[in-house]
């Protein structure tokens, strides 16, 4: 404890001086709080980002307001027009990606997400074409994923109705969705490199926002000499990227010109043939590993944390839950399986799915942007170079917006006939130029792993147990606290 006080007080220092050294020089800028008063709210706040930061500084300084982060200025946008205004009519001025001293130095700026620029631009637009030949919202991937979510709800039955933590059956099996995807096969649970492949994904995605994790983005100069807290972190990097390697070698001996199976296939075949045809080509074999370790990060835990939180809601809401289940009796009675494109004949269910997102968004905020060009927005200058936040979370809790926000309600995406509605200020999965791109993967396996796990089972808390806990685990993703859940199995 009195390493982490000590380090607490260095921290403060550096923000404080920071914060002197930029006093001149934010004139220009959108208002917002002294940067001492931020760092006194995030040692408040257990040195943890928590889900409300930037709204309630946002009810004080306005819509759009300035903090620091070193040397950078960091704008951050609250509401759904000013954020529309940010995303979609200034898309192309923020479509830069910062990378952290943190990420640079422990995964690197290649790949898709991390990369700006040129590679960027080859890389998303790749990533967009390799998703859709593979097969997204088409049967094959479908078939994947369906099987996939079938296997995981015999798990939960082999637990026989009594209290177990899902939250470990869930973040292998959405993994396994991402490996078949990249790597075009499935793992075995008990695969010794699989296993291996999930406690380092799991350490991974759990060090992000940590006390360490953000003392590192404040002070890296000083973190390069303090080696201890980091080194699982950079041991959990060395498994994926080794993995990934050992996967694009054996791919490289079994690579099928006419018939590429997954995405290292394609990647490969993009490699091959950019390299004949054009010499700008930023396609190479360490870009492909960064790409990997993206999918497997990102497609994994964000899935992960909503299904996690989507069995802790109809817990907590067993009325809801029931009426999931019988529109799904309904519609297709008890021996027919829900295909995706079913999902119309659903519509409360969808409904039910859009408000687990809406209720518990899993992120702080959206990713944050990088301005590449000088431009003013919503009256105030912003150069180039600043970081943009867009604080979804302002949306998504915004009286003006929703009926009852702080209220898990289904019917925020019903009409007075009980359609679904689709939303436009959902905007979870960002939008304009850096809009997700995995975005209609991530819809799939929600669709897919709750359906066919509320229609195998009915979700109840452990005998005695009688308080759900819906404050999340603070961090770079809002994960519910560990909880335990018993799936009875439902007769049909």
């Amino acid at each position: 404890m009195w390493i982490r006080a000590i380090l607490g007080a260095v921290l403060v220092c550096l923000l404080i001086l920071h914060f002197l050294k930029r006093l001149q020089t934010q004139k220009n800028y959108p208002p917002g709080p002294p940067l001492y008063i931020t760092a006194l709210r995030f040692i408040q706040a257990g040195f943890r980002i928590q889900p409300d930061t930037f709204t309630k500084l946002a009810k004080e300084y306005g819509t759009i307001y300035s903090v620091w982060e070193d040397s950078v200025p960091v704008i951050v946008v609250s509401g759904y027009e000013s954020i529309k205004e940010v995303l979609i009519k200034h898309s192309e001025e923020f479509s830069g990606r910062s990378i952290t001293p943190f990420y640079r130095d422990v995964v690197g700026d290649k790949g898709i997400v991390a990369s700006n620029g040129h590679i960027w631009e080859q890389h998303r637009k790749f990533g967009l074409v390799t998703l859709r030949k593979l097969g997204l919202g088409k049967k094959v991937l479908q078939r994947q994923i369906e099987d996939l979510a079938l296997q995981l709800a015999e798990t939960f039955a082999r637990e026989n109705g009594q209290p177990f933590e899902p939250s470990v059956h869930f973040f292998s099996s959405v993994s396994n969705v991402i490996c078949a995807l990249v790597f075009g096969h499935q793992y075995s649970l008990d695969d010794e490199e699989f296993v291996k492949l999930m406690h380092a994904l799991n350490y991974g995605v759990h060090f992000g926002g940590t006390f360490f994790h953000l003392l590192y983005e404040a002070a890296p100069w000083l973190m390069k000499h303090i080696k201890g807290p980091y080194k699982g972190v950079y041991a959990a990097a060395d498994v994926i990227f080794a993995q990934a390697r050992k996967e694009i070698e054996m791919h490289k001996t079994k690579l099928a010109g006419n018939d590429p199976r997954d995405f290292i296939d394609y990647y490969l075949l993009q490699i091959e043939e950019q390299s004949k045809n054009d010499p700008a080509s930023t396609y190479d074999t360490e870009t492909l590993v960064h790409c990997i370790s993206e999918f497997l990060f990102a497609g994994t835990e964000t899935v992960n944390a909503t299904l996690q939180w989507g069995l802790l809601l109809m817990v907590h809401h067993p009325d809801i839950q029931e009426k999931v289940q019988k529109e799904m009796e309904d519609a297709f009675g008890s021996s027919r399986s829900i295909n995706y494109e079913d999902r119309k004949k659903l519509p409360y269910t969808l409904a039910v799915i859009n408000e687990i997102q809406r209720f518990k968004y899993i992120l702080v905020a959206s990713t944050p942007r990088e301005c590449i060009k000088d431009v003013t927005v919503l009256g105030f200058s912003v150069p180039k170079g600043a970081l943009i936040i867009p604080n979804i979370h302002s949306i998504l809790y915004d009286s003006k917006v929703w009926e009852t926000p702080e209220k898990f309600n289904p019917n925020h995406f019903l009409d007075k006939d009980g359609k679904f509605v689709a939303r436009e200020e959902l905007l979870i999965f960002g939008a304009g130029s850096r809009e997700c791109l995995a975005k209609n993967l991530a819809q799939m396996e929600l669709f897919y792993f709750f359906t066919i796990l509320l229609k195998a089972f009915t979700f109840k808390l452990p005998e005695g147990v009688t308080e759900v806990n819906l404050e999340p685990v603070g961090g770079v993703i809002f994960c519910p606290q560990h909880y335990k859940i018993c799936a009875l199995p439902r007769v049909h």
